[in-house]
């Protein structure tokens, strides 16, 4: 009998403790799923986040527009040296026909050719004016040519001008509206009233025009660079006769009066030119004192 009661009094208290075990497991699940009651209606109560406010269409485009673009700083260093050479050349020749015949054939082995051209003929002189366009790597030669084989050279003006800084500036101007067109007209696609449309519209309008502007300028910059220009004056000074000359009396005397000295110069200068000679006069006196001496005796 007392073996009987020791296994029968085991499993009694097996089973109290497992009863235990599982109100204490039910008390835990009872916990939890309270706390997950509680934090959904504490998420029920909570007040939804607000709502993401649309930037307005002009912020966006003052964004767009105040945003500096990442420009490369190395486009600077790409852009090579601009400069621009200019002359102005007066010379004066003896044939205006010869010159210009000079001038095509210099013109021609420097790759240069004429612009503009004007021509003026007066009772004083004529003057053929010359605009040239050089290659700007053939300017010194041209300069060189007309120099030494054309005529007399009275006046001469060669200017270089730097303009990098303001190409280079004008290219990163350009740059930054490319990019700002860009950003307005992916605008426009999400634009969603008439008047977002045509305020994007209006500002696209004005970049176009804008970046037309500068592109003209960078292919102006780019056209003085690459030709040079010279200004070319052949002056061929006239012999004004008093008895041809259109102008009234005064200056026709004045002009009698000038040629009388202009004779009078030209006289003695041809009487100078002969000066080896005039050394043989006293030689001739000389001789023929101490001929006609010898004679007498």
């Amino acid at each position: 009998m007392k073996n009987i009661i020791i296994p029968l009094f085991c499993l009694i208290l097996f089973n109290c403790s497992k009863s235990n075990n599982q109100n204490e497991v039910k008390a835990d699940l009872v916990e939890i799923m309270d706390e997950d009651k509680a934090s959904a209606s504490m998420d029920m109560m909570a007040p939804p986040p607000p709502p993401k406010e649309e930037e307005p269409i002009n912020a966006i485009s003052e964004k767009a527009v105040n945003t500096t673009p990442n420009v490369s700083a190395t486009q600077n260093n790409s852009i090579s040296k601009k400069i621009i050479k200019n002359g102005d050349m007066e010379i004066q020749v003896g044939d205006i026909k010869k010159a210009q015949n000079q001038i095509s054939e210099i013109l021609k082995n420097n790759k240069a050719y004429i612009q503009s051209e004007r021509f003026n003929n007066n009772d004083t002189a004529e003057n053929l004016h010359l605009s040239i366009r050089v290659p700007h790597g053939n300017f010194d030669a041209l300069i060189i040519s007309f120099s030494n084989g054309v005529g007399s050279v009275l006046s001469k003006n060669i200017s270089s001008d730097d303009v990098t800084e303001e190409y280079t500036d004008v290219s990163i101007k350009l740059e930054n509206k490319k990019i700002y067109l860009e950003k307005y007209r992916n605008m426009l696609k999400s634009a969603s009233t008439t008047k977002d449309m045509l305020e994007i519209q209006e500002n696209i309008r004005e970049l176009e025009d804008e970046i037309d502007v500068s592109e003209g300028k960078l292919r102006f910059i780019d056209d003085r660079v690459n030709y040079s220009t010279l200004n070319l004056t052949l002056f061929k000074e006239k012999i004004r006769s008093s008895a041809t000359s259109k102008i009234g009396f005064g200056s026709r005397f004045g002009d009698s009066v000038t040629e009388g000295w202009n004779s009078f110069v030209a006289f003695l200068l041809g009487v100078i030119s002969f000066w080896p000679f005039l050394l043989f006069i006293p030689v001739l006196i000389y001789v023929w004192n101490k001929w006609r001496n010898r004679k007498r005796k």
